[in-house]
């Protein structure tokens, strides 16, 4: 039962983890709240569907395919930065009113394409391996691997480059960047791409793990918004340590290890995710690492 409850957790809580990264760079340096950040998880869901099914007559090795989904998805998220969100930027109610317009248009083109109904995808790694005594299926052990990548990526992309200087340099302040000789519109756009390229990742491991629809980009919002939340808006470090305090809230109200609730805690999976969240405002009302006065730095 603990096993089972680890391996939630950390496949769970990474998956959150760089949902969430993504979300908070975008607006730690653009201050947007991209509601249709989830949506581009579920394009990369389906687009791995797509060029893995034989179904549809176009059947991938894996790695192309990842390759493919997730270079094609981070252009996507530029472009409709380029075209429908950096117009509007400093109007934060129009922003979120497009980004779920945008989130919306998304889940109709699916449906339109691939139909309402839920789909599978098989294992990206087939077979299981035991360790510590616990039959873990390779394809989790994939997702733990791509999650520490992903986030010591974007860790040295931020501390290491020149990119991640002036990615900061926009986020600390636009006009002492532009001072600086550096286009905050195009690290803007280019953040914009990481961020989503960051969902797309989360979208590829997670499809085989669950059953995939046009509409699943709902709940992954709700639940990103919880952990950016929990973690202080717009802090990275933030996000990781919510994402995980959130799987584990998670894996105990899926497994129910202490069976208080008769047939499991499943269907108040989310119940508990809030609870937790409104245990951590109680205490921190700007979240674990935000500030309520100042602007976060990356």
């Amino acid at each position: 039962m603990i096993g089972r409850i680890i391996v939630h957790t950390l496949v769970s809580g990474g998956v959150f983890a760089i949902l969430a990264i993504g979300f908070s760079l975008i607006f730690g340096v653009a201050r947007v709240l991209n509601l249709a950040h989830t949506a581009f998880f579920t394009l990369a869901a389906f687009g791995t569907f797509y060029l893995l099914s034989s179904v549809v007559g176009l059947e991938l090795a894996v790695a192309p395919a990842i390759i493919i989904v997730v270079i094609i998805v981070g252009l996507l998220g530029m472009l409709a930065y380029k075209l429908v969100i950096n117009p509007v930027r400093e109007h934060h109610a129009a922003v979120l009113l497009i980004t779920i317009a945008l989130a919306m248009i998304a889940e109709q083109v699916l449906v339109w394409r691939f139909g309402g109904q839920h789909r599978t995808i098989r294992f990206l790694v087939p077979g299981t391996v035991d360790i510590f005594g616990m039959t873990i299926a390779n394809q989790n052990l994939l997702t733990l691997g791509v999650v520490a990548v992903a986030i010591v990526a974007v860790w040295l992309i931020l501390s290491k480059t020149k990119l991640g200087i002036a990615i900061r340099a926009v986020a600390n302040d636009t006009e002492i960047a532009g001072l600086m000789g550096i286009s905050a519109s195009r690290v803007l756009m280019i953040t914009m791409g990481i961020a989503t390229a960051l969902a797309a990742i989360a979208g590829v491991v997670m499809a085989p793990l669950t059953t995939i629809a046009p509409g699943m980009w709902a709940p992954p919002l709700m639940t990103v918004m919880v952990v950016v939340i929990i973690g202080g808006l717009g802090s990275i470090k933030g996000s990781i340590i919510g994402a995980f305090i959130l799987g584990l809230v998670s894996a105990v109200s899926v497994i129910d290890p202490l069976a208080l609730l008769r047939g499991g805690g499943a269907y108040l999976n989310m119940t508990f995710i809030l609870a937790a969240m409104v245990i951590v405002l109680i205490v921190r009302p700007s979240g674990l690492f935000g500030t309520l006065f100042e602007e976060e730095k990356l």
